[in-house]
This record gives C-alpha cells, sequence and structure tokens, in this order.
C-alpha cells in the first residue's frame, strides 16, 4: 500500500509548540511508526521527548484528553494549526501518512 505524506517538519513542530504551551492542560500523546508498525508507550513531555522523534517516522499520533476542559483546549489548539486528523475515543488522531486516495479529513 502506497503513503503519501502528509505532514511536514514544521506542521510537526508547531503541534509541539501548541501542546507544550497548554502547561497543565498539556495532554499524553503516543505514536505509530511508519516503518514497522510500532506503537509508543503515552507520553506527557512535548517539549524534548516528541521533539527526539523522527518526524519521517510517524504514520501517526494519537492525543489523549481525560477532561471536557482539556478536550477544549486541545481543539482550540489543533484547529489553529489545520491538522489532517479525527476525534477518536481517547481524544485526537493526527495523519502523518494516509494511503493513496484515502479522503482525510482536517481539524
Amino acid at each position: 500500500m502506497e503513503l503519501i505524506a502528509l505532514m511536514n517538519n514544521t506542521k510537526w513542530n508547531e503541534l509541539r509548540l501548541a501542546m507544550y504551551q497548554l502547561g497543565d492542560k498539556a495532554p499524553k500523546w503516543r505514536t505509530c511508526c511508519v516503518e514497522n508498525g510500532y506503537i509508543s508507550a503515552w507520553d506527557g513531555e512535548w517539549f524534548y521527548h516528541f521533539q527526539s522523534c523522527d518526524y519521517a517516522a510517524i504514520e501517526w499520533i494519537d492525543i489523549q484528553v481525560i477532561s471536557h476542559e482539556q478536550e477544549l483546549a486541545v481543539h482550540k489548539e489543533i484547529s489553529k494549526i489545520h491538522l489532517p486528523g479525527e476525534k477518536v475515543e481517547s481524544g485526537y488522531r493526527i495523519y502523518g501518512y494516509a494511503p493513496l486516495g484515502k479522503a482525510v479529513e482536517y481539524v
């Protein structure tokens, strides 16, 4: 299956900084590696840990929200950035890649 890149380093950095700036409302995140399907453990550190990822290897990132207030704060920030993704049970999934020909929504 051929995958098309939807994100670049600039967009990943915009997401990283927006989530970091939420302070005590910053959500946890986990990534899926496009190369081998590995799903990382949940992590809450956006400034250094998220930046240490190889952005080109992120197939998707799950952003976990655990309260209504956090969900509102996260949604407000990711809407400003206009990211390819969707609302999921745990919060949001932002896509780094999508299958060729698949329609992708933006949050």
